[in-house]
């Protein structure tokens, strides 16, 4: 029995917080996770945490943002963050679109004459312009004098040294009287001066103009760690990069022993069997499985570019490897819609594949997810319990799932003790 700790459980999966209670011997915290008539969560401690270490299992499936805010407004004074499936853990950088390219891109065509944020100079050499803006002057300070306004709807008058802050007599700005009556003009404020607000309200953005977008990654770590977390632990995180947004320690557990076992107890004769990766951002999870069982490795390529479709590609999916009359195991991290594995599936079973198994870390499976796997050439699907699984397995007799408690409980009772759980993640 582990003491002075306190295991929390958020309304996203109890059964997990439960399982884990029961490993570590401690009962489960008292709390109450409600809501409002207007939708606002309440959440009420009823237990006493002082001086304890607090941990907080909190999943990223079903209704995410509720729980994201339910962890958010739970606190206490040392607190870790569990999280199984670590919310938006898809959206670390910039929004994409479907075709894998950025939301916010500067355009095509740019003149030539131009220079945007993502050019640069051309090289220099004989009979070249160094730059569209100085091809007679020598001086800068003379050729900046007489640059126009570039943005805004300013009336392209030149504007002199004069103008701007220093008159002849070596008054400064402030001297308007002086000013106005040698210039009196409109449109000598640059659109981001607000001494001039219509300007700014017409203001166009020029070619290679980013808009800035907001980052749900760093977002949501800095929701944690100003919500009051010490630290974080989550299980195979889609994108390894989220530990690096954290200013706190961030563990990434690996849910590769479990997956391994179950090749080798429940797949006959499994060194003849192909790993395969559905796509190639999981490559290096599916070989490091593959190396480690002495197994061979297929990939299925996902061409985004428009191509003729040939004997060999499914839609825009393509194999390379062989697989004609093997076993296959496709590796992946998440299913979500369960679009890619199933049209895996359906290539490799097109290729000679005699079963195909899907082994996945976190089971989503939102939409119809469920009624495609069932639909699909997938014979066997094998999820972990991160998230909720009752009704997933009860709608389909494909699916079986693996328990994490003992990984989580591990965890939770190494770091309480603070023993290093560096031996987690050693998975090969």
């Amino acid at each position: 029995m582990v003491r002075n700790i306190v295991i929390l459980s958020g309304n996203s999966h109890p059964s997990l917080a439960e399982a884990v209670c029961n490993m570590l011997g401690v009962p489960s915290g008292n709390r109450i996770l409600s809501k409002f008539s207007v939708g606002e969560t309440r959440c009420e401690i009823q237990d006493s945490v002082r001086g304890k270490d607090v941990f907080i299992i909190q999943s990223g499936g079903g209704s995410i943002n509720d729980h994201l805010i339910e962890l958010c407004i739970s606190s206490a004074k040392r607190v870790t963050a569990v999280l199984p499936l670590f919310p938006y853990s898809r959206q670390p950088d910039l929004p994409y679109n479907k075709i894998g390219a950025p939301l916010s891109k500067p355009p095509t065509e740019v003149p030539k004459d131009k220079y945007t944020f993502e050019s640069v100079p051309a090289t220099p050499g004989p009979g070249i312009v160094k730059s569209a803006s100085f091809n007679k002057e020598t001086d800068l300070s003379r050729a900046m004098s007489k640059a126009s306004l570039s943005n805004g709807v300013g009336n392209g008058l030149t504007r002199t040294n004069s103008e701007n802050y220093f008159n002849t007599n070596g008054s400064t700005n402030g001297d308007t009287n002086s000013i106005q009556g040698q210039h009196s003009r409109s449109g000598s404020y640059t659109t981001h001066d607000y001494a001039n607000p219509g300007l700014i309200s017409t203001f166009q953005a020029k070619p290679g103009y980013k808009r800035w977008v907001a980052q749900a990654g760093t977002l949501v770590a800095d929701l944690l760690t100003c919500a009051g977390a010490d630290h974080v632990v989550a299980l195979d995180l889609h994108d390894p990069q989220y530990q690096g947004f954290f200013d706190i320690p961030m563990d990434n557990l690996y849910g590769r022993p479990l997956l391994k076992r179950y090749i080798q107890q429940n797949i006959p004769d499994y060194r003849e069997a192909v790993i395969v990766s559905p796509d190639a951002g999981g490559a290096k999870r599916a070989t490091a499985i593959a190396d480690s069982l002495g197994m061979e490795f297929a990939l299925i390529h996902k061409e985004r570019r428009p191509t003729r479709i040939t004997d060999r590609q499914n839609a825009t999916m393509m194999l390379v490897g062989n697989v004609a009359n093997r076993v296959c195991i496709l590796i992946d991290d998440l299913a979500d819609t369960a679009n890619t594995i199933t049209r895996a599936a359906k290539l490799l079973r097109k290729e000679g594949a005699v079963a195909v198994y899907a082994l996945l870390t976190h089971g989503v499976l939102s939409g119809d997810a469920i009624a495609r796997i069932n639909a699909s050439a997938l014979d066997k699907v094998v999820v972990t319990n991160s998230v909720p699984q009752n009704e997933h397995k009860r709608l389909c007799p494909k699916l079986e799932v693996l328990d994490v408690a003992p990984i989580f409980a591990e965890a939770i009772r190494r770091i309480h003790h603070g023993e290093s759980i560096s031996v987690l993640f050693q998975y090969d």
